[in-house]
């Protein structure tokens, strides 16, 4: 395999694997029931490759460009960590790159039962691990999920591009009085309400808004509703005819749509993921937005030691400073015109 036109070749990347064990044992409970990322290839000396474990399940993310030249690679990975982690029951393999779209969202490769749910500071996490693409629960927002649960109490929070809805759940276990999710997809938000029951949360059938962005920010809007935080952790880009998600040139533009449904003195995370954009220029875009003195970056959320890397070989495509990973996750206060 080629990284950025440098050929790299090993005999074996059992030594890898063994460092990213080495460096992670904090992390694996006695009883299995947490997740956590195993090895970030990209850092870690292997970009076509990253592990995480969910649970008992070993999930292998597949980026090869060529995915028959993995093959090797993940028949490895597999061997090794079924031995070295002899509690695993299954694994998966999502190739990002196949034809077929039930390779890209995973495919059993042993055992034979994934596990269905996580548990992460005193949450549970529903799962369905070949959901999609994705594998349902995100680790890199883990500690923005904490943060969640620390600062939400008494709130009332909106969840847009919600997904599975852990960054809503994780308000309502920090005591946020009311969330409403927001995500295109009713399966994904189905899952939501799985994490829900498995908490003993209420669910509410209107909190949980199956429907485009764009026409879910101006009903709210006209409806008049403001909420005490609003999260944006929108993908790196889509469109749909109802309007067009773009990381790297519009994120001002999405964070503009959103600012008038917060309230004096609430929040609004903005989540940039665009590996392309450097953490100095996403800062940039904060700061003219908050030239008007009513939007405040409040403070930078980092992304979790296991997911960023150890033992880093390889530096990123753009320098995230001052974020610590190319996911840049920010809390900006919200200060709101008052009408004499």
């Amino acid at each position: 395999m080629t990284d950025g036109g440098h050929a790299r070749t090993f005999d074996t990347l059992a030594p890898l694997f063994e460092k990213a064990l080495a460096s992670r044992g904090t992390l694996m409970d006695s009883r299995h029931e947490t997740a956590f990322r195993l090895f970030n290839g990209f850092a870690e000396g292997w970009p076509d490759l990253a592990l995480d474990i969910y649970g008992r399940t070993l999930v292998i993310h597949d980026h090869a460009d060529d995915p028959l030249q993995s093959q090797p690679h993940i028949q490895e990975a597999t061997t090794f960590l079924q031995n070295s982690l002899p509690w695993l029951r299954a694994g998966i393999v999502k190739t990002r790159n196949a034809k077929s779209q039930q390779d890209q969202r995973g495919r059993l490769v042993f055992g034979n039962k994934p596990d269905q749910k996580v548990i992460e500071h005193g949450v549970w996490y529903a799962l369905d691990l070949t959901l999609n693409r994705d594998a349902s629960l995100y680790l890199d927002t883990r500690n923005l999920r904490k943060w969640l649960i620390e600062n939400m109490r008494g709130r009332t929070v909106l969840n847009t591009f919600a997904y599975t809805g852990s960054l809503g759940a994780a308000a309502l276990a920090g005591g946020a009085s009311r969330v409403v999710q927001q995500d295109r997809s009713r399966k994904f938000l189905n899952l939501a309400k799985t994490t829900y029951t498995l908490n003993g949360f209420p669910i509410h059938k209107e909190d949980f808004i199956a429907d485009d962005f764009f026409p879910t920010v101006g009903g709210l809007r006209h409806a008049k509703q403001a909420f005490d935080c609003v999260i944006l952790d929108p993908p790196f880009f889509s469109a749909t005819d109802r309007g067009r998600v773009d990381q790297v040139r519009e994120s001002a533009r999405l964070i503009n749509k959103v600012r008038p449904l917060v309230n004096d003195g609430g929040y609004l995370i903005a989540v940039n993921n665009a590996l392309f954009v450097s953490g100095q220029e996403y800062m940039r875009t904060l700061e003219e937005l908050c030239e008007d003195g009513y939007l405040k970056i409040g403070e930078l959320i980092s992304i979790p030691d296991d997911f960023v890397g150890y033992h880093q070989i390889d530096e990123s495509i753009t320098d995230p400073t001052p974020f610590n990973h190319s996911t840049k996750i920010a809390v900006l206060d919200v200060k709101r015109k008052t009408i004499s």
